[in-house]
Order: structure tokens, then sequence, then C-alpha cells
């Protein structure tokens, strides 16, 4: 079980007694460790007498990353930010821990955050070195030889935008120019990515970078994306979510067993789903004042 161990100095000042050095854990006692849910869950569900009579540590360990896992896209939250400046080379290499992207923008001189959308235009082909006669050429080991950026690529990364001529009314958009590589269909049925001025970017899953328009050099970005929860070296979970850790890992030992009743199964099924659903509501944070101001923007008058 989380309990308080260390005095109130040590929590503020960390082992080397200097207020915010690094050293601190600031915030930890509301998750659990992998270690504790482990140890938990031995005792509360193996032993004789108990649902699950005999398993090895190492099993319990498994199931447990795997609904950290599991939870971490869904339910705990797991969102993670970057920022950084966009090189002259308009790309970005993807965290070590990277899943998915939450939300991609560029940071004004205000500190607002201008949205960035993905580009459904272009895309990063393997590009094949051919020689004059435009046959494919081979390497020593007879494997094709291929180029370090594609043609496609290149020209996304100085020719994507296409400023439309200052003061043509007819481009413009909420003040802001509007670029539109095709212009089909003028302003009717315009995708997102190509009706605002901050830029797109596209990503190459392959080769986990992140490509961006020519617009958005040496500009401040921010990347928000998930993780799965298991890529740190300490591995923990929101004390909200823990109690359907423990029925995910109860219901994934029974579900892998043979000759385990199905009812049992099914059972813990049921209240796996139950306990995640929980842990949703209570990770969603609403307070009661919050949900007060949002029902005051609407029509109908709602008192204090």
């Amino acid at each position: 079980m989380g309990l308080l161990n260390q005095t109130n100095e040590i929590y503020y000042e960390g082992a080397d007694g200097k207020w915010d050095s690094g050293d601190e854990n600031y915030g930890d006692y509301q998750f659990t460790s992998l270690e504790n849910l482990v140890n938990n869950f031995m005792i509360a569900y193996v032993g004789e007498d108990k649902i699950i009579s005999k398993i090895r540590r190492t099993d319990i360990a498994f199931h447990a990353q795997r609904a950290i896992q599991e939870f971490s896209f869904d339910t705990l939250p797991s969102q993670k930010s970057y920022e950084i400046e966009v090189a002259p080379s308009l790309y970005m290499i993807l965290p070590q821990d990277y899943v998915n992207y939450v939300k991609m923008s560029w940071t004004d001189q205000q500190g607002n955050e201008r949205i960035i959308y993905p580009t459904r235009n272009t895309s990063n082909p393997i590009a094949i070195a051919q020689d004059s006669d435009y046959e494919y050429t081979f390497d020593n080991d007879g494997a094709i030889v291929q180029a370090d950026q594609s043609e496609t690529l290149k020209k996304f990364n100085s020719n994507y935008y296409q400023p439309s001529p200052a003061g043509n009314s007819s481009n413009n958009l909420n003040q802001g120019e509007l670029f539109n590589l095709y212009r089909y269909g003028r302003r009717y049925g315009l995708q997102p990515e190509e009706a605002q001025s901050n830029g797109v970017f596209y990503i190459d899953q392959l080769k986990g970078i992140m490509h961006f328009s020519s617009n958005l050099v040496n500009k401040i970005i921010t990347l928000k994306y998930i993780s799965d929860g298991v890529g740190t070296d300490e591995i923990h979970v929101h004390k909200f979510a823990e109690e359907a850790v423990y029925k995910y890992i109860a219901h994934a030992v029974l579900g892998t067993r043979a000759n385990t009743p199905e009812y049992q199964v099914q059972r813990f099924k049921k209240e796996m789903v139950a306990a995640k659903r929980n842990a949703k509501l209570r990770l969603s944070n609403l307070k009661i004042a919050e949900l007060a101001q949002v029902m005051r923007n609407q029509s109908k008058w709602i008192k204090h």
C-alpha cells in the first residue's frame, strides 16, 4: 500500500536538502508503483483458499504491464509533451516512448498555441535510385539502391505553401491567407489543413520522423502525445485506476488457464469493465463548480 514513509522536510527538499533541486518526487503519492501492484495482487488474490491458488510472480507482472498499456490509451492520463524549435531541416524525431500524437501546435508571441493539422496530400515513399536510362541501380550485394530522401518530400518541404497575393480578399479567411494547394471547390469542402495558415505536418511512421511545412521553420512547436505507460524506468499507475488493474490481472490470469469455469471468467470480466468505468469517471476530474460554469453559458438560467 502507498504509505507516507518520509517526513515533510524530505518531501519538499529532497535527499540533498535543497528546495526544488530535481531529486524530489512531488505528487508521487497519487501513484502506485508496479512492484506494489504485484505485491498487493498476490496478497489479495493468490493463496490456497483464494480465487487463484498458485501463480508465478512474473506472470502477474506481465499482465500488470499489459493492463497499464491498455489503460494508457483511453483511461489513464498518460499525455506527454515536447517543445522544440523547428530547424531548417524541417523535421523532428519522434520521442522514444511515442505511440500516437494528440495535438500539434506552434506558439505565437503571446504564448497561444496555434493548431497544426496533418496533411493528407503528401507522403515519403521509398525513392529508388535510377541510372540515365531510368533503370534501377543495385549495390554489390544485388540490393536496390535507395536515395536518402524522396523527391515528394523535398518538394513538400520547400514548396507546399504558396501565399496568395496580398490584398486578394477572395483568398482571405479569418484575417489569414487561404493556402490551398489545388483550390478545387474554392472554400466549399475545404479540408482543415488547407483552410488555415498555421502550417501542416506529416509523420513518417516507418522512420519515426515528423516533417513540417516550410513556413514553420524557426517556430516553437509543441507535440502532445500519448505513451503506453511502460516506456519509463519507473512504471506506475494512478490510484484511481488501481482497482481496475487488479480486476484486469485476475481476468487475464483466469482467462488463460485451462479448466477455469467459464462463470468465473465472465464474473471477473464484468468486474473489470465496471472498475474501468469507475476509473474513467474518477480520472475525468469533473468538478461541480466547473459544470455549473458550463451550464451558465447555456440559454437556460441556472441558479447558484
